[in-house]
């Protein structure tokens, strides 16, 4: 059968692989649970069959919420989908304004909301929106003797099923739901104003499955760990694919126990985003580092060998003799941490810093960098698992059912220009919003990323596509110099004291950056050096503090060229997050708001 509609690929599964264990999760309490392909769908059908007993009708909306990812979010977007019904789903760690505006905006039938605050976030902007009309949870206990704002009572998610599902009745819904048809209103997280509900239809992102499958190294029952958000466009198309390729999917209970389920469940394959990666290798160096003495002698040894390291590159003579003792010593030990049997990584939201991708792919442990957005479905382009179909600091060659054009411009590099995309993989548009879905369509149907790039090849002649910045983000000098800011404060990152960087300069004679140090690092490394640890304020006044950032800089700005180097920077006391708004939640840099928080700090810069 054919992948056409979202809900398609569970039957597809049930038809090629079907799966003893096809997704499952940990309770709150960390108990393993798992659903069978059979399983799956039966479920999927009580939902389908629920709703239509609640009067839901094709275009209706519900909201999922969830700080975890779990199976029964799966089984509502399914159900849902198979009746036209229209999954929005929402990041748990908005604000309860940013629920109102959504839900106004989507005009919200239903909510269902994971354990956490969740419930009383809703149920604080409930009298805010009048179309909602219910709140269930996924976990019975948040239900019990709940009631909503308007005094209903809260229930548990259960009792959506319907019994005794008419299949008869759901396969003619499910009939008249063609491709085109809207599946899904993903609103953007933004890193400025009120977010926008991308429209994505069912061939949207069944394009882009049908596009990755053949780049995905998972054999059926393999097993798929997921721990990014599914509520971001990136982790569920993935999720569709893993399903479609017949890998079992395991949901992590959450991040802080993530080292001790890479070693319970021992994935064969995971998407995330780059700092993921750079917590991983900080953890691994800090705890080398606290050791000593031989061991990290032949750590920092074996990690030198991997600068030489490039994809389809083999070690030969007295060089594979050092590395075949470095993965005996080191790298097999590296994979054990992550579950020793991956066979990749994709990396996606955010740019990855080169190093990580070498250091990583050197050990045995393979990362490609993919790109996208929510309005491509994401993907646009992939580094892919075979021999000479990748290449470190690109995002690989272009999806096949993609077309990119570079609209160069003599203001950027040579080459370079915005990236722009069709296909059948691009939003239908922007949900109530013509005026915006207007601007980032050109006059012939090219969609405008805002991103700049450029197309490279390799030496055997594939073409890959590298992005060098956002082009809101791109800096111009005083003096007419556009400097690219993201690969600057990625290399910055790659120092272990550095947690987050921004590279500040517009209109001004020289860059500088506003960096927020890792603080935990940072107080093993003052307790090396004897350092008192007293308030964040007073320790990053530190001379020798100051000189050890002052020396990253200088480590690093011989890498780029005069007008990109750091001239001076301002460390930050605070950590910078979600809750406090200087990150979007996909942990990007929200780079206005830090502006307006730190203006002072800024001006002293430039006195």
């Amino acid at each position: 059968m054919e992948i056409r509609r979202l809900f398609d690929i569970p039957y597809y599964q049930a038809a090629h692989y079907p799966l003893p264990k096809a997704i499952g999760g940990q309770h709150i309490s960390g108990k393993k649970y798992y659903y069978s392909t059979e399983k799956l769908l039966e479920l999927v059908n009580k939902v389908s069959w629920g709703l239509l007993q609640m009067g839901m009708k094709p275009g209706d909306k519900i909201a999922l919420i969830s700080y975890n990812n779990r199976p029964e979010w799966n089984i509502m977007d399914l159900g849902m989908q198979q009746i036209g019904v229209i999954n929005v789903p929402v990041y748990p760690t908005i604000s309860p304004d940013d629920y109102v505006y959504i839900f106004n905006d989507a005009t919200i039938k239903y909510a269902v909301v994971g354990h956490g605050d969740l419930l009383d976030k809703v149920r604080t902007a409930q009298s805010d929106i009048p179309s909602l009309q219910a709140i269930f949870t996924f976990d019975e206990a948040d239900a019990q003797g709940q009631v909503d704002a308007n005094g209903q009572e809260v229930s548990f998610w259960e009792h959506i099923w319907g019994e005794n599902p008419n299949m008869d009745i759901i396969q003619a819904h499910k009939d008249k739901i063609k491709a085109e048809d809207l599946a899904t209103i993903i609103y953007t997280s933004g890193t400025t104003g009120k977010p926008k509900g991308v429209m994505l239809s069912h061939n949207n992102i069944a394009t882009n499955v049908r596009d990755v499958l053949p780049f995905i190294p998972l054999q059926p029952q393999d097993i798929a760990l997921s721990f990014l958000p599914l509520c971001h466009v990136f982790e569920r198309t993935v999720t569709y694919s893993y399903m479609a390729k017949g890998a079992q999917i395991f949901y992590a209970k959450d991040l802080d126990t993530l080292s001790e389920t890479l070693q319970d469940v021992r994935p064969h394959f995971f998407t995330t985003v780059p700092r993921l990666l750079e917590k991983v290798y900080e953890k691994m160096m800090l705890k080398v580092q606290a050791e000593g003495g031989l061991k990290e002698k032949i750590f920092n040894w074996a990690l030198g060998l991997t600068e030489k390291y490039d994809f389809d590159w083999q070690a030969a003579g007295l060089e594979a003799i050092k590395w075949k003792i470095a993965d005996k010593l080191v790298f097999s030990k590296v994979r054990d941490r992550l579950g020793g049997r991956l066979k990749g990584i994709v990396t996606g939201a955010a740019a990855c810093p080169p190093r990580m991708t070498q250091l990583f792919s050197a050990v045995g442990v393979p990362i490609r960098e993919g790109y996208g957005l929510t309005e491509t479905s994401p993907a646009i382009s992939i580094n892919i698992f075979e021999p000479y179909q990748a290449m470190i600091g690109s995002v690989g060659p272009i999806l096949p059912s993609v077309q990119v054009k570079i609209d160069q411009d003599d203001s950027y590099g040579p080459g370079e220009g915005e990236v722009l995309v069709k296909g059948n993989s691009v939003m239908m548009g922007y949900y109530r919003k013509e005026d915006k879905t207007a601007e980032v369509f050109n006059e012939e149907g090219w969609f405008l990323t805002g991103d700049i790039g450029k197309i490279v090849e390799n030496k055997k002649g594939i073409k890959f596509l590298k992005i060098t910045d956002r082009k809101k983000e791109l800096l111009k000098t005083s003096g007419g110099k556009y400097v690219a800011p993201t690969p600057i404060e990625s290399t910055l990152k790659e120092d272990l004291l550095v947690e987050q960087v921004m590279v500040v300069g517009e209109k001004r004679k020289f860059v500088s950056a506003l960096i927020q140090p890792n603080f935990e690092s940072l107080k093993n490394w003052c307790q090396d050096k004897n350092i008192t640890w007293t308030k964040p304020e007073e320790v990053l006044a530190n001379p020798k503090v100051l000189a050890y950032f002052q020396a990253v800089v200088n480590r690093y700005n011989p890498r780029f060229s005069k007008v990109e180097q750091i001239k001076k920077f301002h460390l930050v006391p605070t950590a910078w997050g979600v809750e406090t708004g200087e990150l979007t939640p996909t942990m990007k840099l929200k780079r206005r708001v830090i502006l307006a928080n730190y203006e002072d700090a800024i001006e002293k810069l430039y006195q």
